[in-house]
């Protein structure tokens, strides 16, 4: 058999899993989690050693497992990575890291990205790379460790973002691929390469930088060092990968035009692929995205929010489980167990609204300040009603999304779901009658890695193209249809919820 390795390094962990390249089918995969740090309100750090070695591990338990079918670490054909977006992992001049990643979550770097648009300029940086600086992109985030950590970035010579810096350790070689370069707000999306204009505007060395290179190419092959650690063959081709957002596209056959991709991770993301590198014009600062995609000579609009999982998971941990649940249910057993009370209040939450802005905001605010919570609560209302309401609230969001992506143009004939929200049929239901769209479910229960293993079978040969790799492996195996009398109902809440941001503005954004 021959065998394709992905490898997804997320938020709360790595998720390796082997892929059969005739059919796409899950091998086996093996997931090894690592912390996240918070050292301020509004920061959020992980150490590049812990991705390093956490990724490690998760390999070497794949090709343990796989041995027992009796495939072997010879069978792989190619290996992929798929990661977390926006980070910056630094390095010296020996190739070492400097300081902890600062990563896509994190928002101290508003000065920055405010000094950032006045020093190129509004319109200027937009025409430049496609997207205004926001906290969340690279760029501010390196200007940040400029400004506050001076000692720390004059032995910077090297930026990476998280999932470059794994595969630089796989390869020694140093490169960021073109999909994830897109989300650092100092790449020309259009033209798919670093911006002389905004990086001489803001004084960074383009020598920071490496090499821009495709998703879908070989970007060098696995060294003696990784074949004694993982015990994979030394010289197998390492793609170049994509962003987890890209890879989840492609592992979900997002490839052609008329679709789009709704994923319900830590965040929660509304993609949809484009053949043109439309840029939202509808306001003076675009309100979604325009990234390069995965597949060569194509784009995506993605609109973000930023705690959609997150803000279920701050209810699972602090108040969402009853405390006999604490000991007996962990992991999508406990998301199980919410469902099921949330499953007991009617739609709508019975007026009770939640705002999931636990990290700031993206889309449509582009506000690091915007600050979560319920609003209309009454003594009515009891748990069941507050983790419905969080369900419903990240769901609005991503109709905002949707909406603001509609309006460039797109034709949107199918959307398919992915991430672990979406693992659920409740939280499904509930976005597809919020967005009046029929949601579907494929195969590709792994997602980004598997959309990382399809990249990796193209760069290897295995597959033409990754439409090619897509239409061999992909398919839709559930649907969810939105139920028109819900739809209604929801249309009435979200115009509520669409009049809470502006009108709590003024007293949520300031810093804390």
């Amino acid at each position: 058999m021959h065998t394709l390795l992905g490898i997804d390094l997320g938020t709360t962990g790595v998720k390796a899993a082997l892929f059969s390249a005739d059919d796409g089918q899950v091998v086996v995969d093996a997931f090894v989690g690592y912390p996240l740090f918070h050292p301020h309100p509004g920061w959020a750090e992980q150490n590049p050693s812990d991705w390093w070695q956490a990724t490690i591990t998760a390999i070497r338990a794949c090709l343990e497992a796989a041995a027992q079918w009796g495939v072997q670490a010879s069978d792989v054909r190619g290996v992929g990575f798929s990661g977390q977006m926006h980070g910056i992992v630094l390095l010296d001049e020996q190739q070492q890291v400097v300081r902890p990643c600062i990563i896509w979550a994190d928002q101290r770097s508003a000065a920055q990205s405010e000094w950032m648009t006045e020093k190129v300029g509004a319109s200027r940086l937009i025409e430049y790379v496609s997207n205004p600086a926001l906290t969340g992109f690279s760029a501010p985030k390196l200007l940040w460790v400029r400004d506050n950590e001076p000692d720390v970035f004059a032995r910077v010579r090297t930026l990476l973002l998280p999932k470059d810096y794994i595969r630089y350790r796989f390869t020694g070689v140093m490169a960021m691929e073109i999909s994830d370069a897109a989300g650092t707000c100092l790449l020309d999306v259009k033209h798919g390469a670093w911006s002389r204009g905004v990086l001489t505007a803001i004084g960074l060395d383009a020598a920071l930088l490496p090499p821009v290179v495709a998703a879908d190419k070989v970007s060098g092959t696995t060294t003696e060092e990784v074949a004694a650690l993982t015990g994979l063959p030394v010289g197998i081709p390492v793609a170049g990968g994509g962003a987890d957002n890209a890879c989840g596209a492609v592992g979900n056959g997002v490839v052609v035009s008329g679709l789009a991709l709704v994923s319900i991770g830590t965040s929660g993301v509304v993609l949809a692929y484009s053949d043109t590198a439309r840029v939202d014009t509808s306001a003076a600062v675009p309100r979604v995205h325009t990234f390069n995609h995965a597949v060569a000579h194509a784009w995506y609009l993605m609109g973000v929010t930023q705690g959609a999982g997150l803000s279920l998971r701050w209810v699972r941990d602090n108040i969402g489980l009853p405390e006999r649940a604490l000991e007996r249910w962990t992991g999508q057993a406990a998301y199980d167990t919410l469902a099921q009370e949330a499953a007991n209040v009617p739609p709508g939450s019975q007026g009770l609204i939640f705002l999931p802005y636990l990290q700031g905001e993206r889309t449509p605010h582009l506000d690091a300040y915007a600050r979560g919570g319920w609003i209309g609560l009454s003594a009515s209302h009891d748990r069941r009603h507050l983790i419905r309401s969080v369900m419903e609230g990240v769901a609005f969001s991503l109709k905002d999304c949707f909406c603001i992506i509609r309006e460039q143009g797109l034709q949107l004939e199918q959307v398919r779901a992915t991430g672990g929200g979406a693992k659920g049929l409740l939280w499904r239901q509930i976005i597809a009658d919020v967005l009046g769209v029929e949601l579907v479910i494929t195969n590709a229960t792994e997602g980004a890695a598997f959309g990382a293993a399809l990249l990796a079978g193209v760069a290897s040969g295995v597959y033409s193209s990754v439409q090619e790799a897509c239409e061999q492996t992909v398919r839709v195996v559930e649907r969810t249809e939105p139920r028109p009398a819900v739809a209604q109902v929801y249309d009435t809440a979200y115009e509520v919820y669409k009049a809470l941001y502006p009108a709590l503005k003024p007293i949520m954004s300031r810093p804390t």
